[in-house]
């Protein structure tokens, strides 16, 4: 292939201070990017501040790829109508759905319903077994705001893995071999 030629020619014809400043770049773009992540968890309060719509469940007010953006403040209550990013136990990928019930009880322990809007019936045959509610420990966040289709290229990246690594291999290299002017 030439274009590996070229880049292995490319690292040969590198020195070695200036291939250590090229890694040390690509390292300091890493931290960076978690830095800004672990930023938004703190001022966001949530665990994941960034999610990426995976089905149709929520059209038409949210489509597949769809990018949201996410707060949650535990002194702020859930109310009906409002959009919440919750994880069940025993399923990884979290569900964006719209709270339609609200079990409000004297001691301020809430419990509430959800469903997506595109679906026929609410959402107990996907929480656990003998759940009927949610609580506020299983909500990641609530949506707050979003990107249309953003979300798409995450997507894509999962359905075919082959282009996950291509892309992540020519960033590689373009920070590697990226030569300053």
């Amino acid at each position: 292939c030439p274009a590996a030629m070229d880049l292995f020619g490319d690292l040969r014809r590198m020195n070695k201070r200036q291939l250590y400043y090229q890694v040390l770049n690509f390292a300091m773009i890493v931290s960076s990017a978690l830095m800004i992540w672990k930023g938004l968890i703190v001022i966001t309060g949530s665990e994941s501040p960034i999610v990426v719509v995976l089905s149709g469940s929520m059209e038409p007010a949210f489509h597949r790829g769809d990018l949201l953006f996410l707060t949650n403040f535990h002194d702020d209550p859930i109310r009906a109508g409002e959009i919440v990013v919750f994880k069940v136990e025993g399923r990884d990928i979290p569900i964006v759905h719209r709270v339609i019930k609200i079990h409000e009880r004297e001691n301020g322990n809430i419990k509430f319903l959800t469903k997506g809007d595109n679906n026929e019936v609410d959402d107990r045959g996907l929480y656990k077994e003998g759940q009927n509610w949610l609580e506020k420990k299983d909500v990641v966040g609530r949506a707050r705001g979003f990107l249309p289709y953003v979300g798409m290229v995450t997507i894509i990246m999962n359905d075919y893995p082959k282009f996950k690594y291509a892309l992540l291999a020519v960033m590689g290299a373009y920070v590697l071999l990226k030569r300053e002017s």
